[in-house]
């Protein structure tokens, strides 16, 4: 936009109007610029000035007119049609996009040159440090697990800090911006913030040295009593209600807010916290914790929930806060559980009670940590069945807020994936030995410091051997559908992978899986110079996130011989037939599993404190227009139609090997 100097006219109506200047000179203003909205005005240093046509409507229908008022601003650029008015002390060094609404705010200021919160470092998991992660704009859940858990790489964490800061130092300046259809209102300090378009500032008390990546697709809404230091909040998320943030780095579509408390923490796309506390803490996608009695601590979490009361210790009165846990995706603890860090909890896993003993469960995948006279009793596998782990599985997705059409997060909702099927292989083997070293009348076995009935190790078999036949044959199903094969060599050839990308270890990186070789292809890349912008980071790992069923189909090939017995070279319609009917099997009788759990929770002693003061009859009919009968259950009929559907498939896949003569 190009500007022009105020004309004599001009400046005598700005000073009839009660507007000050240390130089006229200096302040500049757009060619269509009209003084009849601008009073009680300011100005110091270079100043420039848009135009003010429009008018604002506020809640319960008071209109305003945009312009200044009682305002001073110095070295400040404001766009067309703002409203500023009621500034206690001064806006200084900013730029202001256009329609933006600025009312009741103590102070605005850039102090020398910012950086806006790029290459803050958050001490997380360890809070005596070693595992700083430097935060930025463009920085994902992946990237902070590499440069977190990696240093065993120095060379590798090196790298990634110095390409942090040479976004950090490219985008410093010693002018902010505040973006297009702001709203700040009723609000303290704001110093050293950059604001994106479109973002909702409403009685915070305190914001300095940090971003707030707002856009038009997905706004961010800070609220009442809220203060930030050292920070950066992605686009979509909503920081309210007294939250209090210290280093930390919020990712995109989360919530924090009824005095939630973190410090050096990172918070990635859609996590909850409130009323709780965070210390040092690498919250993974989907990490929620929502009870005022919660303390996150010194841990490491992804799609996990924490029950009221949940807590962690870090510290053994020794050598300081060092010690540090994971609780593995989808793990969860109940109420008044407690975990005794280190120890490493496998995905998908309940914990009750309090841990004490450094349990490490990572190749036992969906179990029970129960904890009974301070001894960790381990049931392997039997969350496979319940009701609750299929229906997070199902809400994750439906729950993903995030409407930034560029997303920071490549998230992988997959409940059996190469990475959780690898953990089943590696625990049964490790129940299969534990059985041989100790006899099969072992009343209990002894694993790491947790122990094992004789019955929960022969269930955690069974499970395990279930799951990895619905996995295997999900992925042969998958692999052979929609084609009509006329012998078996058609088949062979169709089974055959399309890539030798998959093979051996799979990683969780907090939400992306991905086959280990190309996660540390990209990391030499990044060693050696290949790989400069975080950008480029980001965007392979995109590319491995999309290449994800590639991959797999040639991971679960490999293990086609190896839990069948099959040479993928000789695999003919018969085999392919058994498989499948396997998978029928174990489908639909993890289903029927699934759905004898949920009928537990329409059981009579479900519906105690239903039909307050009535018969047995009206305690039914009352539990019934709460919570509907079970047949008709949304979850239960989605589970009967999956057994429905599932066995139609398998079937179909049935009748077309059975065409072929071999």
């Amino acid at each position: 936009m190009s500007y022009r100097k105020l004309t004599e006219d001009e400046v005598l109506r700005l000073k009839s109007q009660s507007c000050l200047a240390e130089d006229w000179d200096r302040v500049t203003v757009a060619e269509n610029f009209s003084t009849e909205y601008v009073h009680h005005t300011r100005f110091s240093g270079d100043v420039r000035l848009g135009v003010f046509c429009k008018e604002f409507i506020l809640r319960g229908g008071i209109r305003k007119h945009s312009g200044l008022r009682h305002v001073t601003l110095h070295n400040v650029t404001v766009g067309d049609d703002c409203c500023i008015e009621h500034i206690q002390n001064y806006i200084a060094n900013y730029e202001i996009g256009h329609d933006t609404f600025i009312e009741n705010v103590d102070i605005l200021l850039v102090d020398g040159c910012s950086r806006f919160g790029n290459g803050v470092e958050v001490s997380v998991l360890n809070e005596t440090g070693g595992r700083e992660v430097r935060i930025s704009d463009k920085l994902s859940a992946h990237v902070a697990y590499i440069m977190a858990l990696y240093r065993h790489r120095p060379e590798l964490i090196n790298r990634l800090k110095e390409i942090t800061d040479f976004y950090a130092n490219k985008h410093a300046s010693e002018t902010g911006r505040i973006g297009n259809y702001v709203t700040i209102v009723n609000t303290g300090s704001i110093t050293d913030v950059r604001i994106g378009d479109h973002c909702r500032i409403c009685g915070a008390n305190r914001l300095s040295n940090g971003s707030i990546n707002s856009n038009a697709d997905a706004p961010v809404v800070i609220g009442h009593g809220v203060i930030c230091d050292d920070f950066i909040i992605s686009s979509g998320s909503h920081v309210d209600d007294g939250a209090m943030l210290t280093r930390c780095f919020v990712g995109q579509a989360c919530k924090l807010g009824h005095n939630y408390s973190a410090s050096d923490s990172l918070f990635f796309s859609n996590c909850q916290g409130e009323n709780g506390e965070a210390c040092a803490i690498f919250a993974g996608p989907f990490t929620v914790t929502h009870h005022k009695s919660t303390l996150l601590i010194a841990g490491m979490f992804s799609f996990m929930n924490a029950g009221s009361g949940s807590n962690q210790s870090n510290h053994m009165y020794k050598l300081g806060p060092i010690h540090q846990g994971t609780l593995e995706r989808g793990a969860k603890t109940t109420s008044d559980s407690y975990i005794l860090w280190p120890a490493r909890v496998g995905a998908f896993s309940l914990v009750m009670g309090r841990h004490v003993n450094h349990s490490d469960t990572s190749n036992l995948p969906f179990s029970y940590l129960i904890e009974q006279n301070n001894t960790t009793y381990l049931a392997p596998g039997v969350n496979l069945r319940s009701v609750g782990t299929i229906r997070d599985a199902q809400k994750w997705p439906k729950r993903d807020g995030r409407t930034d059409p560029n997303k920071m997060d490549f998230i992988n909702y997959n409940l059996l994936s190469p990475y959780t099927v690898q953990k089943m292989f590696k625990g049964r083997e490790i129940l299969l030995n534990l059985r041989q070293a100790s006899g099969e009348l072992s009343d209990i076995y002894s694993f790491h410091s947790a122990k094992i009935r004789n019955s929960a190790l022969v269930k955690g078999l069974r499970f395990y051997e279930i799951a990895i036949h619905k996995f295997l044959g999900n992925s042969v199903i998958k692999r052979l559908e929609g084609t009509h094969f006329r012998s078996d060599e058609e088949i062979r050839a169709r089974l055959k992978p399309d890539t030798a990308v998959g093979t051996g270890e799979w990683v969780d990186i907090s939400g992306l899986i991905a086959p280990k070789s190309e996660v540390d292809a990209l990391l030499t890349d990044i060693e050696q110079g290949r790989v400069t912008r975080l950008a480029d980071i980001n965007a392979a790992f995109g590319q491995m996130h999309a290449n994800y069923y590639t991959y797999e189909w040639t991971w679960a090939y490999e293990k086609l011989e190896e839990f069948y017995g099959l040479k993928p070279d000789e695999i003919t319609a018969a085999d392919i037939i058994r498989i499948v009917e396997q998978w029928k099997e174990s489908v639909v009788g993890l289903d029927r599993m699934v759905y004898e759990d949920a009928k537990k929770e329409f059981s009579l002693a479900s519906m105690t404190g239903f039909g307050a003061d009535g018969s047995r009859l009206e305690k039914e009919q009352d539990f019934e227009q709460v919570r509907g009968d079970f047949e008709s259950n949304p979850f239960v009929t989605a589970v009967l139609k999956h057994i429905e559907v599932k066995t139609a498939l398998g079937d179909e896949l049935i009748g077309r090997m059975k065409e072929i003569g071999g």
